[in-house]
């Protein structure tokens, strides 16, 4: 049984592989704005990793004139472009179409600004990589765009996932869990709304770097915990998320600072984007809890049956009861805390070398 668990839920985690390079799944970001009549401004931002870059490319109809032609250039992990083009209706009709969108796993999100303050926010995917734009858009067009985002950013930013993991693993009753929640909810949207309206502003690359030490200590934590120790994390684990929470949240709101966030509905698009990450959040709890609540005991149960029917007979029938007696929330919380030590080392290396 001890090999089977540890199977499971290390196959758990290999299924979320993918996302350890999240960012690499991060939204492209194309931003038109107007600056005269008929002349606007075209910015494209697109995933990369060093030198590479998702192969993802603008192309508008032929109603679009190029004025300039695009300038490159490769920094903070994407790849940009910038030029200036020229359309004589306002862009009424006018279609985009996101080219090589469809043969990847990630989303672009389109945002345009006219002089007159109006704003057009939308979400291409790889189902749907064109957009023919409609002056009557619907107007709950930008909520649900960033409730959207803010879904797809925590589940694939498994780096919160597994924090909220943690956090589980720490909690002993429903009770305790909740509040727990509660309180990294509530600082990951303080600090999310202040770094989101300006008023708080850190560097990257430490935040990112402190966000993965916050997991490993948390871990560590948890196996203290489950080796009998007590501490002040341990009996009041609400502390440690709410103080973590603030980290975090800087966190999310580096991913929203990514694409920004239209001025004529501020309000309405960080409320959105942070409903998103809570609804994805308990998402991901209630997975968990099923595993742990349900799979794990009647897995447990079943190679009870199993041994005893096999064993039934022979001499130390008490043997299979020993062999099977591994915490599973011990073998999340080393694993967990194997992946943060990684991310810690990764991250602080980004920093120091160049």
């Amino acid at each position: 049984m001890k090999r089977l668990l540890t199977s499971l839920l290390g196959l758990l985690l290999l299924t979320l592989v993918p996302a350890l390079w999240a960012h690499e799944l991060r939204p492209a970001y194309l931003q038109i704005v107007q600056i005269d009549q008929q002349i606007y401004e075209v910015l494209w931002r697109v995933p990369a990793q060093g030198k590479l870059r998702l192969a993802m490319d603008v192309r508008f109809d032929d109603s679009v004139n190029t004025v300039s032609h695009p300038y490159a250039s490769i920094s903070n992990r994407f790849y940009t472009e910038r030029w200036k083009i020229q359309h004589s209706n306002n862009l009424q009709a006018l279609t985009i179409h996101i080219d090589g969108l469809q043969s990847t796993m990630t989303d672009a999100l389109l945002r345009i600004t006219w002089t007159d303050g109006r704003e057009h926010v939308a979400r291409l995917t790889p189902d749907q990589p064109n957009l023919l734009l409609d002056s009557d858009a619907p107007s709950h067009q930008i909520g649900l765009t960033y409730f959207t985002l803010g879904v797809e950013h925590i589940l694939l930013g498994i780096d919160h996932l597994l924090f909220v993991l943690v956090l589980i693993l720490l909690n002993q009753s429903l009770r305790q869990l909740i509040g727990t929640i509660t309180a990294f909810t509530l600082a990951h949207s303080i600090t999310l709304a202040a770094a989101a309206l300006g008023h708080l502003q850190l560097p990257s690359a430490p935040i990112e770097a402190v966000i993965a030490l916050s997991i490993l200590l948390a871990a560590c934590e948890a196996v203290r915990q489950r080796r009998g120790a007590t501490s002040l994390t341990i009996r009041h684990p609400w502390l440690a998320a709410f103080g973590f929470g603030l980290l975090h949240g800087l966190g999310f709101a580096g991913a929203l600072a990514e694409i920004g966030l239209p001025q004529g509905a501020i309000p309405s698009a960080l409320l959105a984007f942070n409903l998103g990450v809570e609804i994805g959040q308990l998402l991901f709890i209630t997975v968990v809890g099923l595993i742990f609540g349900l799979l794990i005991p009647s897995l447990k149960s079943w190679w009870q049956r199993t041994s005893t029917r096999q064993t039934k007979g022979k001499s130390h029938d008490d043997a299979p009861a020993r062999t099977m007696e591994i915490p599973a929330s011990m073998v999340s919380a080393y694993l967990v805390g194997g992946l943060a030590s990684y991310w810690l080392i990764e991250r602080t290396l980004l920093m120091v070398l160049p």
